[in-house]
């Protein structure tokens, strides 16, 4: 059964990839890859010094694990990797973190398949 399970999966994973994806490149220091991501979003809650709930909102990107490869080597995200996502004659860059002490990312699937990496965006460049 859990191989059923498994193929459905991948099935989803790649349908997602192929149909609701757009290309980024993914980079960590001169290292890149240009690899299908689809966006998506977190909204972090956390309890300041003073008790008061704040919330935080990242721009996910939604990437098949086996795509992130930089250097020739299949890396897992590292707060500080750069993305850089494309949207016209506009380049939007975003950092991959996460407020506080939540992590920069996470697998979204129960076979590891797809990771969601947590950005902010730090700068808009034009093309």
């Amino acid at each position: 059964m859990n191989d059923l399970l498994r193929r459905g999966a991948d099935w989803l994973q790649q349908q997602r990839t192929k149909h609701l994806a757009g290309e980024v490149i993914y980079q960590r220091g001169a290292a890149s890859v240009t690899l299908p991501a689809t966006i998506g979003r977190t909204v972090f809650e956390a309890a300041d010094e003073y008790g008061t709930i704040v919330r935080h909102e990242a721009r996910d990107f939604l990437v098949l694990a086996a795509d992130l490869i930089l250097s020739d080597q299949v890396v897992l995200p590292e707060r500080g990797d750069r993305i850089r996502e494309r949207q016209g004659d506009r380049v939007f860059v975003h950092e991959v973190m996460a407020p506080g002490k939540e992590p920069a990312w996470r697998y979204s699937d129960p076979f590891r398949t797809t990771l969601r990496i947590h950005t902010k965006a730090i700068d808009v460049e034009t093309t």
